[in-house]
């Protein structure tokens, strides 16, 4: 349960925010004002934050540059919530450091999936270290080993690999993958994930072995 602060002065749309969250088992406060958020903040500070550009007081983007220069909240995930749909705007929230952005009209299962996906890839970003008995990824030097020799692998190899490691054990399916490793607006051919896997197996030598095919559902690692 992640607690989830909701900055949106639109009260029929905050409600509904609140309500998907809450139904999806998160603790929710929801603000209609930045004021009343940054009061908040100073008693609280939430995992995850959803941020309307347009407020009363201040603007969602503004919100966020001040989030990112306070060590406290500079690494709080945060997704903008915005009626803009130019490129421009879209583009201007992640500069200013948001991590996500929904469009508005949204549905409740979206709104609930970039919850649960920003929350699952910053949580595993604070993890220094995953082990896989002598595999070891380390998150700080970015680098993987096995009994202490280095493997090369590129930039996707390695977030697939810690995907899966992360998830040892159990049976992560094609979509799941898709949406983890390769982002929710991914375009490309699914086989991407079957030529990752392949050359994986080639470079972790013994290791490669134990990612396993699970027929017509996806891959696991034991």
């Amino acid at each position: 349960m992640a607690l989830i602060y909701i900055i949106e002065d639109d009260d029929s749309i905050r409600e509904i925010e609140e309500l998907a969250l809450i139904n999806a088992g998160h603790k929710v406060l929801g603000f209609s004002c930045a004021k009343d958020f940054y009061d908040k903040m100073n008693d609280v500070i939430p995992d995850l934050c959803l941020v309307d550009i347009m407020l009363p007081d201040e603007s969602g983007n503004e919100i966020v540059k001040k989030l990112r220069k306070n060590p406290e909240t500079k690494k709080l995930p945060v997704i903008m919530v915005t009626a803009k749909t130019t490129e421009l705007d879209l583009v201007r929230g992640i500069e200013d450091g948001a991590d996500d952005y929904i469009k508005k009209p949204f549905s409740v299962m979206e709104l609930i999936s970039r919850v649960k996906s920003l929350l699952r890839r910053t949580q595993a970003e604070d993890i220094k270290e995953l082990r896989l008995d002598e595999l070891v990824i380390n998150n700080e030097k970015h680098e993987v080993t096995i009994s202490g020799n280095h493997v090369e692998l590129t930039y996707k190899e390695y977030e697939f690999l810690s995907f899966l490691v992360l998830n040892k054990g159990i049976v992560l399916n094609r979509d799941t993958i898709m949406e983890q490793v390769w982002g929710a607006d991914y375009e490309g051919e699914s086989r991407t994930i079957d030529m990752h896997v392949k050359t994986l197996r080639q470079k972790l030598g013994d290791y490669g072995s134990r990612i396993k095919t699970v027929r017509n559902v996806g891959y696991v690692i034991e």
